[in-house]
C-alpha cells in the first residue's frame, strides 16, 4: 500500500475489503494531476482509452453493449424491512443481498489493483458535505471519480481528524487469472449486476458494472440514494436537481434548483444563454442540489459534484453552447463515435455527418449504417470549472439561497407550458405527480407515461410516501420562506406533431415570468391545475411565434386533465397508509376544480 492510513475505521475496511476481493496490489489515491495521468496512460496501454488527437488531454471509451446506462431492475435499496424501502424500490433483505455479493465479491479482485478513494461530495470541509470513499478495480472509475468528485489526501486528513465516511465498495467484477489478457471493458454478466444501497448503514456496495452511476459511487449512490436517507433523518433535502444564478438587468439574483427526469433538458437549463435582453444564467450544478435551512431560516444549497456527467447526443452548438465550450479538454467521453481526425461524433452534433466513422462499438459507421454512431445514452464527463458561465460561488460552502423550485417533464400533450402551485402543499402535489415520456437514459420502453415523483423515482433511498411527508415538514420549517414552487413542459406539441415552444435560451422568458412572480410584479390567473400566466406578462420581445401556438401552449383541457386522474390514483395508492394525507386532500382539490 502506497500511504499509510491512520483512520481505524477505514484501515480496518481496507484490510477486510482486501482480504475478501483478494486484489495483487493497493494504491491510496490522492487526487493529483499526476495520478489521473498516470491512471490514463495505464488505460493508454490497455488499449481502454483513445487519446483524442482533437481534444487536449481528452480520451474516448468504449464499454461492453451490456453495460451502457443504469440497470434499474439490479438497483436495490435494503433495508430491515421491505416497507421502509417502499414500492419504488427493488427490496432484498440486507442479510441476504450481502450473502449473495460477498460471494461475488471473493476473489473478485485478483490480478488487479484495489484503488482506494477519498472523496468530498460538495467543497472540502463545507458544513453541507459529506465524505465518501470508494474502493474499487477500475482506473476509469478513478479518472471519472477526480472530475465528478473531490479526491484528495486533504479528505484522509478530515478523518484523522474524527470526521466519518461513507464507504463505497466496487468491484467490475472480473478477476485475472494469471497471464489472461484483459479486456477493453471488464464488466460481469447482466444478472450478476447489483448496485446495493444500505441506507440505514449508510453503506453502498456495487458489483459488475463499470458504467456511470453504477461505479462512480458518489453520483446517483451516495449523493441521492444514501444522502436522501440522511436527510431525512438529519432535517436536510439531498435532490435530482439542477441549480442556476439568474440576474436581472438592475443585478438583482435570483437562485432556481429544478427537476427534471434525465434527457428533459437540465444541463441545457443549467447553462442556458437568456434570450432576454440585460438578463444573465449563472451555473452552480446541472443535476445534483443538497439543501439545507440556514441561520437566517432560508434554504441554502450546494452541487455536492465538482464536474458534468451529462448526455452528449443532441448536445451542440445549437441547444448548449456553453456545455460544447466546457468539452475542448480535459473530458473523458464514453460511448461516442470517433472521425477519423481524432475527435468524438454523437447525433445532433452539427448538421454535417462525416462520411466514415469508428461507431461506438468500435465498428466502421457511414451515413448509410443502420444503427446510430454513438450511443444514444453516450456520455461526457468534464470539470465544472472549465463551464463557461460558472457561477463564481459555485463552491461557496455556505451554498446559495433558493428563491424557486421548478418540476417538470417531457410531455407532447396535456401539460401547459408553465403553471404555479397554489401553495407549498400544492407544490408538493405537483412534484409527486411529476410525469415525463421515457426517453433511453431509462433502461425501458421509449415514449411511456412514467410517474416520477421529484424526478427521484430511481433514486429514492427510502420509502417515496415518507419522502412526501419530509418535503411537507420542510415546508413547515421555512414557512414564509419557503421557495415558490412551478411546473413546466417545454415539449408540448401541435396537433401535427411539432414542438410549439423554442426551448433552450428561450426559456428564460419562463424563468423571468417566475422572478416577476416571486418580486409580485405581475399577478397570474387561477386555473383548475394552478395559476397561470396572464396574456403578455410571458417577455416574447423578439421571439416569432403565433398567438395560436402561444394559446395552445398554455390551454388547460379539464377533460384531458380529468382524464389523468385514474393514473395519479393508481400512482398514489401504491403508498397505501404512508401516503400523506395533505396529498390526499390535494387530489381531492383537484377533481373539485376539474
Amino acid at each position: 500500500m502506497n500511504a499509510a492510513i491512520k483512520n481505524e475505521k477505514l484501515s480496518n475496511w481496507i484490510k477486510e475489503v482486501a482480504d475478501m476481493c483478494q486484489p495483487d496490489n493497493i494504491y491510496v489515491c490522492n487526487g493529483t494531476k499526476e495520478e489521473y495521468n498516470f491512471m490514463m496512460a495505464k488505460l493508454i496501454a490497455s488499449g481502454s482509452a483513445i487519446p483524442l488527437e482533437k481534444r487536449p488531454n481528452s480520451y474516448l471509451f468504449r464499454s461492453d453493449p451490456s453495460d451502457v446506462a443504469r440497470v434499474e431492475d439490479r438497483t436495490f435499496i435494503s433495508t430491515s424491512s421491505k416497507d421502509e424501502a417502499g414500492p419504488t424500490n427493488n427490496w432484498i433483505d440486507p442479510s441476504e443481498l450481502k450473502e449473495k455479493m460477498k460471494r461475488l465479491y471473493r476473489g473478485c479482485m485478483k490480478g488487479r489493483t484495489m484503488y482506494v478513494i477519498p472523496f468530498s461530495m460538495g467543497p472540502i470541509g463545507s458544513p453541507i458535505s459529506k465524505i465518501g470513499v470508494e474502493i474499487s478495480d477500475s482506473p476509469y472509475v478513478v479518472c471519472n471519480m477526480h472530475i465528478m468528485t473531490r479526491v484528495s489526501s486533504k479528505v484522509l486528513d478530515l478523518l484523522d481528524a474524527g470526521r466519518d465516511f461513507i464507504p463505497c465498495l466496487h468491484s467490475i467484477g472480473a478477476p485475472l487469472k494469471k497471464g489472461q489478457e484483459d479486456v477493453q471493458w471488464p464488466c460481469a454478466p447482466i444478472e450478476s449486476k447489483y448496485i446495493s444501497h444500505f441506507p440505514e448503514e449508510n453503506l453502498i456496495w456495487s458489483f459488475g458494472s463499470g458504467y456511470g452511476g453504477n461505479a462512480l459511487l458518489g453520483k446517483k449512490c451516495l449523493a441521492l440514494r444514501i444522502a436522501s436517507a440522511m436527510a431525512k433523518r438529519e432535517g436536510w433535502l439531498a435532490e435530482h436537481m439542477l441549480i442556476l444564478r439568474l440576474t436581472n438587468p438592475e443585478g438583482k439574483q435570483y437562485h432556481i434548483a429544478a427537476a427534471f427526469p434525465s434527457a428533459c433538458g437540465k444541463t441545457n437549463l443549467a447553462m442556458m444563454q437568456p434570450a432576454v435582453k440585460g438578463w444573465k444564467c449563472e451555473c452552480i450544478g446541472d443535476d445534483i442540489a443538497w439543501m439545507k435551512i440556514g441561520a437566517n431560516g432560508r434554504l441554502y444549497a450546494i452541487n455536492p459534484e465538482s464536474g458534468f456527467f451529462g448526455v452528449a447526443p443532441g448536445t451542440s452548438y445549437d441547444t448548449n453552447p456553453m456545455a460544447m465550450d466546457t468539452l475542448k479538454e480535459n473530458v473523458i467521453f464514453t460511448n461516442c463515435a470517433l472521425t477519423d481526425e481524432g475527435d468524438v461524433w454523437w447525433e445532433g452534433i452539427n448538421d454535417a455527418v462525416p462520411s466514415h466513422l469508428i461507431d461506438w462499438k468500435g465498428r466502421d459507421w457511414t451515413p448509410e449504417s443502420k444503427n446510430d454512431a454513438a450511443h444514444p445514452n453516450a456520455r461526457f464527463t468534464a470539470p465544472a470549472s472549465q463551464c463557461p458561465v460558472i457561477c463564481k460561488d459555485w463552491e461557496n460552502p455556505e451554498g446559495v439561497p433558493i428563491d424557486i423550485f421548478i418540476f417538470g417533464g417531457r410531455r407532447g400533450s396535456v401539460v401547459p407550458l408553465v403553471y404555479e402551485a397554489f401553495s407549498w402543499e400544492h407544490g408538493v402535489f405537483l412534484g409527486a405527480t411529476a410525469a415525463s415520456e421515457t426517453t433511453s437514459a431509462n433502461i425501458g420502453a421509449v415514449g411511456n407515461l412514467r410517474r416520477d415523483p421529484f424526478a427521484m423515482k430511481p433514486f429514492c433511498g427510502y420509502n417515496m410516501g415518507d419522502y412526501f411527508h419530509h418535503w411537507l415538514n420542510m415546508g413547515e420549517k421555512l414557512g414564509s420562506k419557503a421557495p415558490r414552487i412551478f411546473y413546466v413542459n417545454w415539449f408540448r406539441k401541435s396537433q401535427e406533431g411539432k414542438f410549439l415552444w423554442p426551448g433552450f435560451s428561450d426559456n428564460s422568458r419562463v424563468l423571468k415570468w417566475m422572478c416577476d412572480r416571486v418580486d409580485g410584479e405581475v399577478s397570474a390567473q387561477k386555473s383548475p391545475i394552478g395559476l397561470l400566466p396572464l396574456e403578455g406578462d410571458i417577455d416574447l420581445t423578439g421571439l416569432n411565434i403565433s398567438a395560436e401556438n402561444m394559446e395552445e401552449l398554455m390551454s388547460v383541457d379539464p377533460a384531458e386533465w380529468r382524464a389523468e386522474i385514474p393514473d395519479i390514483e393508481a400512482h398514489f395508492a401504491m403508498f397505501g397508509k404512508r401516503l400523506p394525507e395533505k396529498l390526499k386532500h390535494q387530489l381531492k382539490d383537484l377533481i373539485t376544480r376539474l
